[in-house]
């Protein structure tokens, strides 16, 4: 039997997210536990009068490249992939797997290569986005691993993901563009601001520079859900202390206790209680590894609770994230990596933001009562 909340989900990606145009190439992206609503995209499409390309990889052709293959073969650079970045229209990608602990075993090394293959795409990719060449989104497929991870059975997980969407509305792009107008008050102000203080009750006090980028508004225009405000900091400005709060899963490999000294922008010192070598590996793939590349408030009071997964975390209202790598160019970043980690702090137990040393934030919510608040979120 049909999810008609995954129908509502692909339209809204199509309609809302993608504004899919007649003649449009979309390329479909996903893996196989995901085949719902990657046909559900397709039929969207389709409607939309586009024409849809399905990429369907099963998950285990990444773990048999990571474990078979050799440095040559790891390093690279498909140019089938390349040419896909290059023609399509519209990016629709899907999340979601069987197992996310897959990778666990692999040698973080091994893994390193394989996101250095990556790194020219990802560039080109982004570079499209930003000359309006290009309209991508990502969402998560509501699925038994990431329900395990988070301790949930697959129907209440799938409450959650839909409403994290507002997809239990009747009309829940018109929640998402009254979301959208209370965000643009948050990016107009920052887009006045030189500097930005982040300090947390774990240990967090970072500085960094944010004159002359472009905060952007996340309004489920690339992620879905979304919600956040974010910019690419200046490259050599990061200074302080970040403890992250939470554990992170990426590349298959969950990172606990993650501490980061900046200096001069650069980390300095990296350490965690869980998968430090790991965290190392990753920092040590490419010189911009080491720098931030994004910086982001998280304002989608829908979701309050951690649930290793980072499309959902880096959007819990009262929380902020600093990816380490790559930046996106329309912020007016310049930083360049084959990774894009991100990593969250809380800041609703205690956390403060300033920004040019007015405080902005207090606990997680913002002072001025027009910018996002828990009690704007539709039920």
């Amino acid at each position: 039997m049909e999810d008609p909340r995954l129908h509502r989900l692909a339209n809204v990606l199509v309609e809302y997210s993608t504004a899919v145009q007649p003649g449009d190439l979309v390329r479909i992206a996903g893996p196989p536990v995901a085949r719902e609503l990657l046909v559900a995209i397709y039929q969207a499409v389709l409607e939309a009068g586009g024409h849809p390309l399905v990429q369907m990889v099963p998950d285990e052709c990444e773990e048999l490249k990571l474990r078979l293959g050799t440095e040559e073969q790891l390093r690279f650079e498909d140019p089938i992939a390349m040419y896909t970045v290059e023609r399509i229209d519209v990016s629709i990608g899907v999340f979601g797997a069987d197992n996310t602990k897959a990778l666990s075993q692999i040698d973080p090394r091994r893994q390193a290569l394989l996101s250095q293959a990556s790194k020219r795409r990802m560039a080109r990719f982004l570079e499209r986005a930003r000359a309006g060449e290009l309209r991508w989104v990502g969402t998560q497929f509501p699925c038994h691993s990431a329900a395990q991870d988070v301790q949930m059975s697959l129907s209440a997980y799938e409450r959650f993901v839909f409403r994290a969407g507002l997809l239990h509305l009747e009309e829940p792009v018109s929640a998402w563009r009254l979301i959208s107008q209370r965000q643009q008050r948050v990016v107009d102000f920052l887009n006045s601001c030189h500097e930005v203080r982040l300090v947390t009750p774990e240990g967090t006090d970072l500085r960094l520079e944010v004159g002359g980028r472009k905060w952007i508004n996340c309004d489920g225009k690339e992620n879905f859900p979304d919600g956040e405000v974010f910019t690419g900091p200046v490259e050599d400005s990061a200074e302080g202390l970040v403890v992250v709060s939470f554990p992170t899963n990426y590349g298959g490999r969950l990172v606990d206790g993650i501490r980061l000294r900046f200096r001069q922008g650069e980390v300095v010192e990296a350490s965690a209680d869980r998968g430090q070598d790991f965290l190392i590996a990753m920092l040590e793939q490419d010189d911009g590894a080491r720098r931030i590349g994004e910086i982001a408030l998280g304002t989608n009071y829908a979701i309050t609770r951690y649930t290793q997964n980072t499309l959902f975390d880096e959007k819990i209202g009262g929380t902020f994230h600093l990816a380490l790598g790559s930046a996106y160019p329309e912020t007016g970043a310049t930083n360049q990596s084959g990774l894009h980690w991100d990593l969250v702090c809380d800041l609703r137990t205690g956390g403060k933001v300033f920004a040019d040393g007015q405080l902005i934030s207090r606990d997680g919510r913002f002072v001025d009562p027009t910018w996002p608040q828990p009690e704007h979120m539709p039920t």
